[in-house]
């Protein structure tokens, strides 16, 4: 697909290049939630922690799902991204059934409740963020791929393998990128 600026909008996953060597963005896939004219944000699905979620957010409720490493920005702040809609007030439509974030007081009182599926809600420290032109230089230079996934992938709990998952569904030439080494010079 050849790029142009409209190509870009929130609900799209970006997979980098295989052989980006930036240390946040290596096999990454980013999904979009705003693209505009004032500059654009994302979230890397695929980077959870090895820590659960209580160890690394204190003072809320037991949670005992992942939370991913959702960029190098505002990296001491807690984001989410959900399926749960008007059951979190003032959340931003993403898409079809997948949103971010919205009022936090709703989100810890469906954590004490427990009132979700363990793939309604992915939380997020940081995010990927991009100054009005940048991600579309970088498109430019083919740093990213785009795909077009469905909800219940973007929200998989399994999601370390989520870039060569979704590259092996994009057709032959994709599917041969996600077998790649990571390092070329180790083959």
């Amino acid at each position: 697909m050849d790029f142009n600026s409209e190509t870009l909008q929130a609900g799209q996953l970006l997979l980098s290049e295989p052989f980006m060597i930036d240390v946040y963005f290596r096999r990454a896939a980013v999904l979009l939630t705003e693209h505009s004219k004032n500059g654009s944000v994302g979230f890397i699905l695929n980077k959870p922690f090895d820590n659960k979620f209580n160890d690394i957010v204190q003072n809320m409720p037991v949670y005992d799902g992942p939370i991913f490493y959702g960029g190098p920005v505002a990296n001491d702040q807690l984001f989410y991204i959900h399926k749960l809609g008007k059951k979190i007030k003032n959340s931003i439509k993403i898409q079809e059934d997948l949103f971010w974030g919205g009022d936090f007081e709703n989100v810890v009182s469906l954590l004490e409740k427990k009132d979700f599926k363990p793939n309604d809600i992915h939380f997020f420290v940081g995010y990927s963020g991009w100054d009005v032109g940048q991600l579309e230089k970088e498109m430019k230079k083919k740093s990213w791929i785009i795909a077009q996934p469905d909800n219940d992938l973007i929200l998989n709990s399994n999601s370390k393998n989520l870039w060569g998952d979704v590259l092996k569904t994009m057709g032959s030439e994709f599917s041969m990128m996600a077998n790649f080494p990571e390092d070329p010079s180790l083959n």
